[in-house]
């Protein structure tokens, strides 16, 4: 893997999440963005409309989903993404098709980072509701 590959697995395992409510304990769910794909940086207008096509395929999938923010302990970085109540297995294939490097997945307040694209293996990181930060709604990461 390159040294750029490290480090974006390295930043992903670092990740806070940014709720408006919190989610029971006991829920099962992937977190799933469009945001720069394959982890190359995309403009705010790009990754609006991947995030509209994401919301437009898990709404026809009808899963139960809700929006959230993943971003860095510094929060310098955010991507808008998406919890889906969907199972692993095919939320990695959403990755896929989104192009993303990985996606968490949590089990009931297991937060795991499973690979897409790359090629490193699949990580448990503790308790997802540690990572979270409540706020009183999500910020515009649009510009």
């Amino acid at each position: 893997m390159s040294t750029a590959s490290e480090h974006l697995w390295q930043c992903y395992q670092q990740t806070q999440f940014l709720l408006t409510q919190p989610f029971s304990p006991s829920l099962s769910f992937a977190i799933i963005t469009a945001h720069n794909p394959k982890g190359q940086h995309l403009s705010p207008s790009q990754n609006r409309l991947l995030d509209k096509q994401l919301q437009r395929h898990i709404q026809r999938l009808q899963y139960p989903y809700r929006a959230l923010i993943g971003a860095s302990n510094d929060r310098g970085h955010m991507e808008k993404s998406w919890a889906v109540s969907i199972d692993k297995a095919a939320a990695v294939d959403l990755g896929k098709v989104f192009n993303q490097n990985a996606i968490y997945f949590v089990d009931e307040d297991e937060l795991q980072l499973v690979p897409c694209l790359v090629e490193y293996d699949e990580l448990t990181l503790g308790k997802f509701s540690a990572r979270v930060c409540l706020v009183s709604e999500l910020p515009d990461i649009s510009r």
